[in-house]
């Protein structure tokens, strides 16, 4: 493994992110980091994205003020609708992005990894708007959890393909298809479903869902007439959190991102990676992640497959270090209160990933001014975790 150095715009963020990965894959991240520099310049290919994202996907997703849910906490609440996309989830930005880039450079096969089946759905679709094969790896345990979105990418011409190994779960999924990408590099185009990954995936990503926070932020000051006091959103690799913040940068508002705090963290099976974790490298960069005293990766646990993972972007780390942003962890129980209180006041059935978010809002309110603006990003349906719930809560689905 090799760290490399000096890289184009650096590949940094303050001392996280870089590529630690083999020597075999450095040619084909600096032709990415090429590629991408020079589509993302050339007008033609953003007008195709950008139709394809407005007619195809269904952006702008709405901004939607919710009332009862506001008159029950005390606040304003608004809430970013990226479970109105295509395929269910903010996943299918980043999809079309990486897919039409992969087309544009010629590359004849798409892999991917999943943990919730989201990335997954989103990369069958793209693939098979662009006419490419897709492969994508699924950690074993998550195929149990997620198998609506199993029998989604299958229909949608996908193969997917279970990895057995270690927890059977989104960080094993990465390792095969990193391995897959290594042997067949040369026609191969790996989608990276978050901010995480060797430069330049955490910034590739982070630009292709930023568009979720450019139209957050002109839709609050159209609609609220005044930026939110706090943005907030859940946090496993972290891509539709970045999306939502990277607008609010430079803006005087607070940034809430909330990891998955599983059984406690007590009990040490969660996934809250920056709340509990320490630096480390894992998938290609340097990031947080959840490592013992020898400095092995841990094994996670979250109800939510989407927020299971023992790393998170690098960027992430940045904001955390820094102090731009503060990161909290809630556990499945509070996952599952905010599925519930979403559902009862608004009539949203949520993803259970965000479902953190909205749970962590019965938490921080009373932190928050009377009346204080709160926007949420939701970045999924709950559709996918209806089983998963009525399990949890002792309920036949």
């Amino acid at each position: 493994m090799t760290a490399r150095a000096g890289l184009i715009g650096a590949g940094r963020f303050g001392r996280f992110g870089g590529r630690y990965v083999p020597e075999t894959l450095i040619p084909a991240l600096d032709e990415l980091e090429v590629e991408y520099a020079r589509l993302s310049a050339d007008p033609v290919f953003r007008a195709a994205l950008d139709s394809t994202l407005h007619h195809y996907c269904g952006r702008p997703t709405p901004l939607y003020y919710a009332a009862r849910l506001s008159d029950e906490l005390g606040l304003k609440i608004y809430i970013k609708r990226e479970d109105l996309l295509h395929t269910g989830a903010h996943k299918i930005n980043n999809a079309i992005g990486q897919v039409f880039l992969a087309r544009a450079m010629g590359k004849q096969r798409i892999i991917a990894e999943t943990g919730a089946g989201q990335h997954g759905v989103a990369t069958a679709t793209a693939a098979a708007v662009a006419g490419l094969p897709c492969e994508v790896y699924m950690g074993a345990e998550d195929i149990i959890r997620q198998s609506l979105n199993v029998f989604r990418m299958r229909l949608l011409g996908a193969k997917v393909i279970s990895v057995e190994s270690g927890t059977r779960t989104l960080k094993d999924a990465i390792n095969e298809a990193l391995r897959d990408w290594v042997t067949n590099v040369a026609t191969t185009f790996y989608v990276i479903g978050s901010v995480v990954g060797p430069h330049p995936y955490p910034t590739l990503v982070r630009d292709l869902q930023a568009v979720i926070g450019r139209e957050a932020r002109a839709q609050m000051i159209e609609q609220a007439g005044c930026l939110p006091d706090v943005a907030i959103a859940c946090v496993g690799g972290g891509s539709n959190a970045i999306g939502l913040f990277h607008a609010f940068r430079d803006d005087p508002v607070r940034l809430i991102g909330v990891e998955a705090g599983g059984d406690g963290l007590g009990t040490g099976r969660h996934a809250a990676t920056l709340v509990a974790g320490s630096p480390g490298v894992l998938h290609g960069a340097m990031s947080y992640l959840l490592q013992d005293e020898a400095g092995q990766v841990r094994e996670t646990h979250s109800i939510s497959a989407g927020l299971d993972y023992p790393g998170v972007g690098p960027e992430h780390a940045f904001l955390k270090e820094s102090g731009r942003a503060e990161y909290a962890a809630e556990d499945d129980r509070t996952a599952l209160d905010g599925f519930q209180l979403l559902a009862r006041t608004e009539g949203i059935l949520a993803a259970l990933e965000p479902s953190h978010a909205i749970g962590h809002l019965q938490h921080v309110a009373p932190t928050l001014p009377r009346g204080a603006s709160v926007l949420v990003g939701l970045s999924g349906r709950g559709d996918k975790d209806v089983h998963v719930i009525a399990r949890a809560l002792g309920e036949k689905a």
